[in-house]
């Protein structure tokens, strides 16, 4: 059962020790989420830790007050409240979970549909392109401080997870607070400029590794892009290096499913899958792979080499495709 945001309100109002957590490979969404979060309830006089498993993102460092963010800690330590944001399961929260010894109350906000539910205090919108935009409406409707820091945080969060306002999800709403953060203060070019034009030079050289390499099946209705461990470690690539990389091969005109395929340690792959038609729902696919996300763009970390979980997964969708188109 869905909680309210004056139950969730209340829930804030009574904890004093809180901590923030969002889940592993943070992307904007998580981190301006997070971190707008905080920075509200520091202003209503909570102690607030805020912690992710990877830290904060170098390419989000630009966000003001974003030290904030931190990484888990080594000794496990008790709070009032744990609140788990963009986090489609529990697990995902890595070793942020387990440096939460105990919380006497949890509060899970997201927007993903492969989200079961975990926690005591539930707020999951599908609707919403972005827990950003929750986390936005939540503050505004219970009149909690919403800072000119956090009010960059929740653009940089909402742009980003709507494609900079191009993807599907995006609904009307989504630009009407877009206007009332630029109302407030927000620079949304100056957030745009750092987000989308101040990539790191090994991005570039990463890109000339990867595209050549490119495969399309399925008559161009598929496209696959593969990154190596030799590949990451040779060019320094950050885990934030990665993210949109996907969209080069997304945006080609045939393709309907794009798939970024990343070698991790430990025999594991990290899979990264985007739909552009609604009758291709990558969710579904990727939770038989052990993870989730949204009809439209999802993803799983799977056992196995890379040639072989791309084999797999290619099949899969494959099989999929051919169902349904």
């Amino acid at each position: 059962m869905k909680a309210s945001f004056p139950e969730i309100a209340r829930a804030i109002k009574q904890a004093n020790r809180i901590v923030i957590l969002s889940h592993v490979r943070p992307d904007c969404d998580a981190i301006g989420s997070q971190l707008a979060l905080a920075l509200s309830l520091q202003k209503l006089g909570k102690e607030i830790s805020a912690w992710n498993e990877d830290g904060l993102p170098e390419s989000y460092r630009f966000l003001k007050k974003s030290d904030l963010i931190h990484l888990p800690p080594s000794e496990a330590e008790e709070f009032d409240l744990a609140i788990a944001l963009d986090t489609a399961s529990q697990a995902r929260l890595g070793t942020a979970l387990r440096a939460v010894r105990h919380a006497k109350l949890w509060i899970n906000i997201d927007h993903h549909a492969s989200n079961p539910g975990y926690g005591d205090l539930v707020y999951i919108d599908t609707i919403a392109p972005a827990t950003g935009q929750i986390v936005y409406e939540f503050l505004r409707s219970e009149d909690f401080p919403l800072i000119p820091s956090a009010a960059d945080a929740l653009y940089a969060a909402i742009s980003t997870d709507t494609g900079s306002f191009r993807y599907a999800n995006v609904i009307a709403r989504t630009f009407e607070i877009a206007a009332e953060l630029m109302k407030s203060g927000v620079n949304a070019a100056a957030i745009a400029k750092k987000l989308y034009e101040s990539y790191p030079k090994r991005r570039v050289q990463l890109l000339g590794q990867i595209l050549p390499q490119v495969t399309f099946d399925a008559d161009d209705q598929i496209a696959s892009m593969s990154l190596t461990k030799e590949t990451k470690q040779r060019l320094k690539i950050q885990p934030d290096d990665i993210d949109g990389l996907i969209d080069y091969v997304r945006s080609v005109e045939t393709v309907v499913v794009a798939i970024f395929f990343e070698e991790l340690p430990e025999d594991r792959v990290r899979l990264s899958m985007r739909s552009k038609d609604d009758r291709v729902d990558v969710n579904k696919i990727c939770s038989e792979f052990g993870g989730g996300g949204h009809p439209g763009a999802a993803g799983a970390r799977v056992r196995g080499n890379l040639e072989e979980v791309r084999s797999k997964v290619l099949k899969r969708v494959f099989h999929e495709i051919s169902k349904s188109l």
